[in-house]
């Protein structure tokens, strides 16, 4: 099979998966004797990769492998190809799962904590219906409380290869400058001092176009370097 070949069915394959495809995936298509080795196949994805350099689809690498995208200078008329608006989060959703991301696996008990106000359980619900978050273990304390991290469709979401590619600390902002930015206004809410609850605002809906920008950002240690997948390190007892 020359390189040509193996570009038009690479070519092929992608556009018409509905989701990424990893390495592995696009290795089990050949046969195990004459087929490309993963070399190859970089080689040939990087080819693609260069011939859609100046069109407005790309070849992009995320978290669950390669996928073809519309770039992002033409997602506002692409858009417009569909009424409904897209999602909103509030927030107190944003700051929870920025905490998750940077923090992970860390519990609900020490968001809250971080944040000051307790966390609604109607937020960690739809993190974890969204895919972005799910529990990895409990730890090794009175009461077990759940571990969560962040997944794969969460990296595929906000365009990211790895957690290493979250933006570092220095590089964020305060949250309501990026709520100015992104129209994020929650008009009337009432500030989140003390112990007030998150449940009143759980359901709140604040675009969420794009990575979260947080700021409770000056908390969370850099993210770690490794996926979400990745064995624990601490005392936990795993999840059923």
């Amino acid at each position: 099979m020359n390189e040509t070949e193996l570009k038009n069915i690479l070519e092929a394959v992608l556009f018409a998966a509905e989701g990424p495809l990893n390495m592995n995936q696009l290795l089990a298509l050949f046969p195990e004797e004459g087929g490309p080795d993963r070399n190859a196949i970089r080689q040939v994805l990087d080819r693609i990769r260069d011939d859609y350099a100046s069109r407005s689809i790309e070849l992009k690498e995320v978290g669950s492998g390669y996928r073809f995208q519309v770039r992002q200078d033409y997602a506002q008329w692409v858009s417009r190809l569909w009424e409904e608006r897209p999602a909103r989060y509030s927030r107190a959703t944003l700051e929870t799962l920025a905490l998750i991301a940077y923090r992970q696996p860390i519990t609900r008990g020490e968001i809250e904590e971080v944040r000051g106000v307790s966390v609604s359980s109607q937020i960690i619900k739809s993190l974890m219906e969204r895919d972005w978050i799910r529990i990895v273990g409990h730890r090794d304390v009175p009461g077990k409380p759940a571990l969560y991290a962040t997944t794969k469709a969460f990296l595929d979401y906000f365009n990211l290869r790895s957690l290493d590619e979250l933006p570092t600390l220095a590089e964020l902002r305060d949250i309501d400058a990026i709520n100015a930015e992104l129209d994020l206004g929650e008009p009337g809410a009432p500030s989140e001092t003390g112990s007030v609850s998150d449940s009143t605002t759980g359901g709140e809906e604040a675009a969420a176009s794009g990575p979260p920008a947080p700021a409770i950002a000056e908390h969370a240690p850099e993210p770690a370097a490794e996926p979400v997948d990745e064995p624990m390190k601490e005392p936990v007892s795993a999840e059923s």
